[in-house]
């Protein structure tokens, strides 16, 4: 599929246009997330081409505009306002599929770069091309597994902050997203509503990583922000190899 395509596809109907683009600052201002009109813009441009480029690339599995401005847009910037965002300069998204949270963060806080990782190269370019086309230049891509870029000196403990909406028990993400924290910073995983048992498990797993639980954030999303700060630096035995966090958890 033509990338120039998809393009002139996204820009066709103004007043769709202008409908969506005024949906997208309602609900982000329902939350408490202030966003501007050429913002809100850019959000959904990347919605459309994110949309086109899912008939070929498996990229999403929400499809309605709707639930994508709900399910991607808004959960995804429910960590908009935490202090740890507003104070970070150097962020990072783990796993980062389609480019959640980590597109729509970047857009609304231009000053900050952040970086988006995630072992489908494919994924990748896409988020690069589409990146390009509506000027965000405040974040790239990596590609490989967090077990290896992790062990990176680029990457191990660089970030202020590490955010991630992995679909992955947060024993396991704790060890896929902590090493890149650096010693003071803060890593916020994306959960459901219920956390409480997943939080049991993952006790031993941050404490061992380095991390220090500093609170759960309830969203108007229904969703909950795990914070973990970041108070001792990652055994370097941390991350294992690819593979030996999801077999065995710590």
């Amino acid at each position: 599929m033509s990338f120039l395509f998809i393009l002139k596809r996204v820009e066709e109907n103004n007043a769709t246009t202008m409908s969506r683009i005024n949906q997208i600052i309602v609900e982000l201002n329902r939350v408490g997330v202030e966003c501007n009109k050429q913002q809100a813009e850019t959000l959904w441009k990347y919605m459309e081409s994110i949309l086109l480029w899912n008939k070929s690339v498996n990229l999403t599995a929400i499809k309605d505009e709707d639930d994508f401005i709900i399910k991607h847009f808004v959960d995804s910037l429910t960590a908009n306002n935490l202090p740890e965002m507003k104070t970070a300069s150097h962020i990072i998204d783990v796993g980062t599929g389609g480019g959640f949270p980590g597109i729509p963060l970047s857009i609304l806080n231009p000053d900050k770069q952040f970086v988006l990782l995630d072992s489908l190269a494919k994924r990748l370019k896409i988020i690069d091309e589409i990146s390009s086309s509506l000027s965000i230049i405040n974040a790239t891509t990596v590609h490989g597994r967090s077990e290896d870029i992790g062990r990176n000196p680029m990457y191990r403990e660089r970030f202020d902050l590490c955010v991630s909406r992995a679909v992955a028990d947060l024993s396991v993400l704790s060890e896929y997203c902590l090493p890149f924290v650096s010693l003071g910073g803060s890593f916020v995983a994306y959960k459901g509503f219920y956390v409480e048992e997943e939080l049991g498990r993952a006790a031993k797993s941050i404490s061992v990583l380095g991390g220090t639980l500093n609170r759960i954030v309830d969203t108007e999303t229904k969703q909950k922000l795990i914070i973990v700060t970041k108070t001792a630096h990652t055994p370097k035995e941390y991350p294992r190899r690819a593979g030996d966090a999801k077999r065995n958890p710590l």
